[in-house]
């Protein structure tokens, strides 16, 4: 587990422009489990890609995009283990990820970006193949 003194700044990378923070596995099941309507799911990490390409692209494509998720949802990889297990398991039959982006659509796993996607990849790239996967499920 990562101190949270470490995380804090990466959590609120997201938060301060609108993200849900899950944090027990609870939460991402009272959310996903009958949800309705379009949730952007961002599996968050500590590494450089989530950093450098993740965050920002997906705060890229919130920002500039006319049709959006309605709900902006983040679960903590290495720091919310429970909440991240039960994402994990509303994302399969992907592999375990982070960071990673999931778009879910009344309850169902429609878009998934993995690592390796993210990896190699800038936030402007992230941000408009987003901005193409929100004009198509949002």
């Amino acid at each position: 587990m990562y101190p949270e003194e470490l995380v804090a700044p990466m959590r609120e990378d997201l938060t301060s422009v609108g993200f849900t923070e899950f944090k027990t596995a609870e939460e991402v099941d009272a959310h996903l489990k009958d949800q309705k309507g379009t949730t952007l799911l961002v599996i968050n990490s500590v590494c450089g890609c989530a950093a450098g390409a993740a965050r920002p692209g997906v705060k890229f494509a919130v920002s500039n995009s006319e049709k959006k998720p309605d709900t902006l949802a983040t679960v903590f990889a290495g720091v919310d283990q429970e909440a991240v297990a039960k994402a994990r398991e509303y994302t399969l039959p992907y592999p375990p990820s982070s960071p990673s982006i999931a778009l879910f659509k009344d309850g169902e796993l429609v878009h998934f970006i993995e690592r390796h996607h993210i990896e190699g990849r800038n936030a402007e790239m992230i941000g408009n193949h987003l901005l193409q996967v929100f004009e198509e499920y949002c």
